[in-house]
């Protein structure tokens, strides 16, 4: 049996944004593959302990009898095991770009992102939105020379940074909601509000992107248990 042709199992939520990397790959590339739901906050299953006991987290890729952990390695690995319409960019330069931005997005944006919610104090929750909102120009410049003017940053289809950064959207759209600002805007960033809209809409995409509502209820929720953590 050819490698493609293995069993194909995701283990992660509904709600983590990681996990929404890798389910739109595979839709990308027609994969059918089987979504083994964790719930995190009751505690971390058997499956996932065995599968990557290194971080203990999802998202879990098991294709057959291999486990690959990292969302962002576990789609470049879907890219290379099935290559039909290709996510990576297959210019160096580009690929390259595209992977700078990635970790920019996961080691500084979505950080910045997140600490809007976690701010203690009006100081240091205006200092998080500036983060983001300086974030969110910078990378509306970026999607103009990314998508050459077509729809995506992939250009004329959702690629790798596009997966990258809108697996965030749903939870950009609730912190807009929870914040009362609109962070993604006509005036800032036209481009990147468009583009998130097609992103959004896309087949690959909507059937696994979280309702606002949903997901809103879902941060809510989590909230209120680190809150009732013991902290000593």
């Amino acid at each position: 049996m050819a490698k493609s042709d293995a069993e194909v199992k995701v283990l992660g939520t509904w709600a983590s944004p990681f996990v929404m990397r890798v389910r739109i790959a595979l839709n990308i590339k027609s994969v059918a593959y089987e979504f083994l739901q964790e719930r995190l906050w009751e505690g971390k299953s058997e499956l996932l302990l065995k599968s990557n006991p290194v971080h203990r987290k999802v998202p879990v890729l098991i294709h057959g009898d291999d486990t690959i952990c990292e969302s962002l390695i576990i789609v470049q690995y879907i890219d290379e095991v099935w290559p039909s319409a290709p996510i990576l960019p297959s210019d160096p330069h580009e690929r390259a770009t595209a992977r700078f931005w990635a970790a920019y997005l996961d080691d500084k944006w979505f950080p910045s992102l997140r600490a809007i919610g976690m701010a203690e104090g009006e100081d240091s929750r205006k200092a998080a939105i500036g983060q983001v909102e300086e974030g969110l120009m910078l990378l509306e410049e970026a999607f103009g020379k990314c998508s050459q003017g077509q729809a995506f940053f992939g250009k004329d289809q959702i690629g790798y940074l596009d997966i990258t950064f809108g697996c965030f959207l749903g939870w950009l759209r609730v912190t807009e909601k929870m914040s009362g600002i609109k962070l993604l805007n006509e005036i800032n960033t036209p481009a990147l509000l468009k583009w998130a809209n097609r992103f959004c809409n896309d087949a690959a995409v909507k059937d696994v992107m979280p309702e606002t509502e949903k997901l809103s209820e879902f941060a809510k929720m989590l909230r209120g248990r680190v809150r009732a953590t013991p902290t000593s």
